[in-house]
């Protein structure tokens, strides 16, 4: 399972933290979007976009509002609250989304370069 993310937006990197801190079991991988995983394994208007989370199982790809619920499946416990998101229609779901996305280097900034991974998680980061 891979989680891509935008490698230079604080929010993003914060996302990864979080989830790297709450997946219990380890099965979580993690790609940026401007990464050479990203381009070989995503179409190009999803890792030109920046725009959203992407989240493989292993099967299917799920983005934007998507992607954030089958992540609350994945790190399990009080995080399946979350799946009340699915009452909402995706287009909603993934407008909300897109808001936030679309201001999310405004409201809470980015890097001038890739989050690097600390020794003990290297091996969870793809390039």
């Amino acid at each position: 399972m891979i989680v891509f993310f935008d490698g230079i937006c604080n929010l993003c990197q914060h996302s990864v933290r979080y989830l790297i801190q709450h997946d219990k079991n380890k099965t979580l991988k993690f790609a940026s979007l401007q990464g050479k995983h990203a381009k070989k394994m995503l179409q190009p208007n999803d890792v030109n976009s920046l725009e959203s989370m992407v989240f493989f199982d292993g099967k299917e790809l799920y983005k934007k509002s998507s992607a954030i619920l089958k992540l609350s499946t994945v790190l399990g416990g009080w995080h399946k609250l979350l799946l009340v998101g699915y009452i909402l229609p995706q287009f909603i779901r993934d407008s909300l989304y897109s808001f936030v996305a679309k201001n999310r280097y405004r409201w809470f900034g980015k890097q001038d370069y890739c989050m690097i991974p600390s020794k003990d998680l290297q091996d969870r980061f793809l390039d």
